[in-house]
Order: C-alpha cells, then sequence, then structure tokens
C-alpha cells in the first residue's frame, strides 16, 4: 500500500514547493506518434495526397494507483494539390495522480527537396497546454492542513519546433524541442484556505530521433529499427525499437526503454490479412506490452498500449477531355 500511494505524495510534495520534471508523456508506440513529438514530421510519411489518424491509449504501470495513464490523438494531412507541406492536429491526455495535463497544437510542416538524397520538413507547433490538479486528501477527516495543495487550473501557450529529415533510400533522422515557452502555471495560495503557494513549471524537453528499414530482407519482409532520445536536461532515456513487417500487413517487434521497460508490440492491418480489400485495408489496429524492470517491477503489472490509425487518400483529380463539335 505504501507503494501504491508513493505518486499521490510525491505529487502533493512536489507541487507544494513548484515543480519542474519529465512530463512529456511515454508511448512504447513512439513510430507512431512522431507529430507531436517533432512537428517537421508532420505529414512527411503520407505517400500521396491523404489524411491520417492515429489514436493511442497507454495504461502504465498497471495496478499501481495513480499511475500515468495516456491518449493520444493525432491527424496529419499531406494535401499537395492544396498546400504545399504536411498540417496537423495533436492532442494528448495525461493523468498522474491527481493531476491533469493536455495539450493541444497545430502543427505544419514546410518541405525542402533535396534531389536524389531526401526531403528535410522544417516544423512548427503552436497551441496551448493545460495543467491542473483536484486532490482529494483522505487523512485526517477531521483535520484542515492548510499547507496542502488545493486544486486549480491553468492554460498557457504552448510552441514546438522540429526539423526531420527522410532520406530516399529508407532512413530518417530528427532533431526537436517541444514547450519552448517553459510556462509557468500558477494559482493563489489562498484558494479553499490553503496557504501554500501552488505552481507548476512546464520543462523544455528535447528529441533526437532516428530509423532505417531494411527492405526485403526475406519474401515480403522488411525489418525496421527506430531509436528515440528524450531528455528535459535533467534526466536522459532512450527507446530503442526493433520491428519486422510482413507484406505491410502485420508487423512485431522490441523495444527497450532504458531504466524503465521491455516491451512486445503487435499489429496488423485486418483487411489486408482477410483480403477484404477496399477501405479495411487502410485500418491498422496495434497492442504493446511493456515489461518493467525498474523498482516497481514487484506491485506492477505491466503497461498496456493500444494503437489505432487509419488513412484516408483523396481519389485523383479527373482528366477533363473535350473534342471540338466539329469532330463528334
Amino acid at each position: 500500500m505504501k507503494k501504491k500511494l508513493l505518486f499521490l505524495s510525491l505529487t502533493a510534495i512536489t507541487l507544494g514547493n513548484g515543480a519542474m520534471a519529465q512530463q512529456d508523456k511515454l508511448l512504447t508506440h513512439f513510430i507512431f506518434d512522431k507529430m507531436s513529438l517533432n512537428p517537421g514530421q508532420t505529414g512527411m510519411d503520407i505517400a500521396r495526397d491523404g489524411i491520417c489518424a492515429t489514436s493511442v491509449y497507454r495504461n502504465q504501470w498497471d495496478k499501481v494507483n495513480g499511475a500515468p495513464n495516456s491518449a493520444v490523438f493525432n491527424v496529419a494531412a499531406k494535401l499537395d494539390r492544396f498546400i504545399p507541406g504536411g498540417i496537423g492536429i495533436s492532442f494528448y491526455h495525461d493523468a498522474i495522480g491527481f493531476t491533469r495535463q493536455n495539450n493541444v497544437l497545430l502543427n505544419y510542416s514546410y518541405p525542402i527537396v533535396f534531389q536524389g538524397t531526401g526531403t528535410l520538413g522544417v516544423g512548427v507547433g503552436l497551441g496551448i497546454q493545460n495543467f491542473g490538479m483536484d486532490p482529494t486528501w483522505i487523512p485526517p477527516q477531521t483535520m484542515n492542513d492548510p499547507t496542502l495543495p488545493t486544486g486549480f487550473g491553468s492554460t498557457e501557450l504552448d510552441v514546438n519546433f522540429g526539423l526531420y529529415f527522410k532520406g530516399v533510400q529508407g532512413y530518417y533522422a530528427g532533431i526537436s524541442s517541444t514547450h519552448l515557452p517553459a510556462s509557468t502555471f500558477e494559482a493563489d495560495g489562498a484558494i479553499n484556505g490553503s496557504t501554500n503557494p501552488i505552481t507548476y513549471n512546464s520543462a523544455r524537453h528535447y528529441y533526437v530521433m532516428g530509423g532505417y528499414k531494411y527492405q526485403d530482407v526475406m519474401t515480403n519482409g522488411d525489418i525496421e529499427g527506430n531509436v528515440l532520445l528524450r531528455t528535459d536536461m535533467v534526466k536522459l532515456s532512450a527507446d530503442i525499437n526493433a520491428r519486422f513487417i510482413w507484406d505491410d500487413a502485420a508487423y512485431g517487434g522490441l523495444t527497450y526503454r532504458t531504466s524503465d521497460a521491455i516491451a512486445v508490440m503487435l499489429g496488423a492491418k485486418p483487411g489486408k490479412l482477410m483480403g477484404t480489400g477496399g477501405p479495411l485495408d487502410r485500418l491498422l489496429v496495434g497492442y504493446s506490452y511493456d515489461i518493467t524492470i525498474n523498482q516497481l517491477s514487484n506491485i506492477s503489472k505491466g503497461s498496456h498500449e493500444i494503437l489505432l490509425k487509419y488513412c484516408y487518400y483523396l481519389p485523383p483529380i479527373p482528366i477533363q477531355k473535350s473534342k471540338h463539335p466539329r469532330w463528334l
């Protein structure tokens, strides 16, 4: 029970004096969530005029009270017939203990083409970041401790920036930073009788990502490797991922996250596997399970993630043909 209350206790102590810590979400399916980490990637992986929607839900450290729960929803589009580059919107929600964080950003990536080499996406994300808390203190029920933080909510400007290069030979690399304003969320310390000032500092995060796809290593099979480094200049962590992709219809892989977990991931496009054809071919369903390897391993039941992705491609522009009446 003491370990299960760890998150609530640490959150309360930290918020009472102002917080600044690793705040961005962690996803095993980070390879499907590049846009929210690096706006330069917006639309870069969409082959032609189309729109892709991606949703990921993560239940981290299952059975641990107050452990993080995250939900991500991204929509990216590459519509060269209307606008150069990629546009998109990203939203994610984080719940840790009695704190809540919500981010909404509009993303745009401008492409710079290097003939025969690849394309560099220069991207910016502009939006808002909301942080709030609504604690419920239980012991002792008959006493009011004015030093305990109370509920509040605050919204501030949020800005991301990133560079993302996609090579013609199957590799990519990117560098980015999120929460550039490093906003401070504040509330009146006298709210609801509390005399303890409440502040929460949003830390800038920095990301380096890269990967390579080895195509046709076996019949209809590719192997893809991905790496993601993240830091808030206090702590550094890395995700190392390898996937086997079969006929663009199913995948399986492993991810190692430093000092946290080893994960197994599986995914498939049901329409392609069943050979139904049509729009269902573009639906991707994925799942991952993280085996906890840190100090929570004796009480955590691991972490679960569910992925859904669907792409819609615009029909080709019809070719207008006409004949002169004299030649009908």
